[in-house]
């Protein structure tokens, strides 16, 4: 922050060093808020949990400083194929390798324990971070303060090493999981959206790895819906759904266990394989009916429960995290109102119920369960892959985009705006490579770091520029000539006013392609890298 917009005294209270927790604390403080970040667990959860997180979610993890050592940890993944019960293939939806427009591999496979390390290591050397373990919360007190910007604080009652204590803040950010207690002390209910099965989860480590396809297998059989996947090195998941009356103990024995993963495997025993973990798990889908009561804010598994199908759970709340940090910032340093937070759950609460609800048909369509509509889902589901378009929505994880909320409203008319899709209000910025001055290739989200952006492909004009520094908003303009030659200035200095960058390769993505093609538009970008403006 700045002395325009100095840094509260007081921090961010965030309840829950998960992924969420320890995004939503790293961006916050690098946006110069200090943070208290509690954690009931004594020491790092080992076992694995998500597995996966997509292209999108990846440049979050870049903008917190962890996507180097993510990547070094992950592998990218193929996609998704759908099998019958036989184990024959009857859809593909392929992921590639290579970075997308966003930045990175479509689909990345990953050991959660990992990531924890990492986004642990940064909370702990940060210096506006104040990381507290073994706290459990026990009250709560709020009062139901319209916003973060009344005189008294909110206060947080835990017990640490059965010693009480206060914590007071500004806001409270509750990423406490599934079990929130947050969500209930705030009395915060949970939405039913008509999703509860019960499953099986195995990791294993296989000591001379398994010959497989190293993309996400799901068997779509009605007896049996299962879900396979290679994690990293040597790690694999199986998921089996349990029958009535099954439990973990009866399907856990060398010899049950063995016939299930014979397919893979090859051989009715486990030798050569370590079982990681194995839970039975009950996959849900559940919204809560609120993301915010007064200074609370819910976030992750908190807020909302999906079943595992399109691999958004964890995606999901970094996210939240992604969407709130900024507006938090933004509120508490004066540089807007708190109705913006407000905005919060008009954008995250449709989006979350957006794809769940995806994850929950997706499920019901492969797993298809043994009542007496088994049997036409599956002809629907045969008929329905041989669509391109309907193949293509299935397997899809990008993000819907947002329709209200901190954005350019919609135009009222019929006519076409004449902005292309790519650009609208909404929507993701692209994460294209480009040059600045120094003429070393870098991601967009490294130029914008972080910051709300105002991007142009013509030569920005004085009020512009003007207004830009004024609002701490960094200008950019974009050159698309193959060939270009960067100009001179290509900084931000208090000559130039803008950074000057140029698209690099053959193939920019679509909307910067259509920006750099029409010097008159001007694209608002959001701390996010949501599109919030378009002229």
């Amino acid at each position: 922050m700045n002395d325009q917009h100095p840094a509260p005294q007081e921090p961010v209270i965030v309840v829950g060093a998960g992924p969420a927790g320890c995004t939503a604390a790293l961006l916050l403080a690098d946006f110069g808020i200090p943070v208290t970040l509690l954690e009931r667990r004594t020491r790092p959860h080992p076992l694995p949990r998500a597995v996966h997180l997509d292209n999108e979610v990846v440049r979050i993890l870049d903008r917190i400083g962890v996507s180097e050592g993510f990547l070094a940890r992950s592998r990218p993944c193929s996609g998704l194929r759908l099998l019958d019960a036989d184990h024959r293939v009857m859809a593909e939806f392929r992921r590639e390798h290579q970075c997308s427009e966003h930045g990175f591999p479509q689909a990345n496979m990953f050991h959660q324990p990992d990531l924890e390390e990492l986004l642990l290591a940064r909370v702990e050397k940060h210096p506006l971070i104040h990381f507290r373990r073994g706290a459990e919360v026990t009250g709560l007190d709020d009062d139901d303060a319209p916003g973060p910007l009344t005189a008294a604080p909110v206060r947080v009652h835990a017990r640490i090493s059965g010693q009480p204590q206060t914590f007071t803040g500004r806001v409270v950010l509750g990423c406490d999981g599934a079990n929130s207690t947050i969500r209930d002390l705030t009395g915060i209910t949970m939405e039913d959206l008509g999703f509860t099965e019960n499953w099986l989860v195995v990791d294993i480590q296989a000591e001379n790895g398994l010959d497989t396809w190293d993309g996400v297998e799901q068997i779509c059989d009605p007896a049996r819906a299962a879900t396979f996947m290679h994690v990293t090195g040597d790690r694999y998941r199986w998921e089996f759904r349990l029958l009535d009356g099954e439990d973990e103990a009866g399907l856990i024995t060398p010899a049950a266990l063995g016939a299930l993963l014979r397919p893979w495997t090859g051989r009715g025993d486990l030798a050569g394989l370590q079982i990681i973990r194995s839970a039975s798990y009950t996959f849900r889908a559940r919204l809560a009916s609120r993301f915010q009561t007064g200074r609370v804010f819910l976030l992750g598994d908190a807020a909302h429960l999906t079943p595992p199908f399109i691999g958004q759970g964890l995606a999901a709340g970094l996210r939240d995290a992604d969407n709130l940090a900024w507006k938090l910032a933004h509120v508490l340093t004066g540089r807007a109102g708190p109705g913006l937070l407000a905005s919060y759950e008009t954008e995250r609460r449709p989006h979350a119920r957006a794809l769940v609800e995806k994850a929950v048909r997706v499920g019901w369509a492969m797993t298809g369960g043994q009542d007496r509509a088994a049997a036409i889902r599956r002809i629907a589901l045969a008929a329905a892959v041989r669509s391109d378009r309907i193949c293509e929505a299935m397997g899809s994880t990008a993000t819907p985009r947002l329709k209200a909320g901190a954005l350019q409203p919609a135009p009222r008319r019929l006519l076409p705006s004449g902005i292309p899709a790519a650009l609208r209000p909404g929507s993701l910025i692209s994460n294209p490579l480009v040059s600045a001055a120094d003429g070393v290739p870098a991601r967009l989200d490294t130029i914008l770091a972080g910051r709300t952006a105002v991007l142009t492909a013509r030569r920005p004009e004085a009020d512009l520029a003007e207004f830009c520094l004024r609002h701490g908003l960094v200008l950019v303009r974009i050159s698309g000539t193959p060939g270009a030659r960067t100009p001179a200035r290509a900084d931000a200095d208090a000559d130039a006013g803008w950074i000057d960058v140029r698209l690099l390769g053959d193939d920019p993505p679509a909307g910067l392609r259509a920006l750099t093609a029409d010097p008159a538009l001007t694209v608002i970008v959001r701390p996010d890298r949501v599109i919030a403006a378009v002229g």
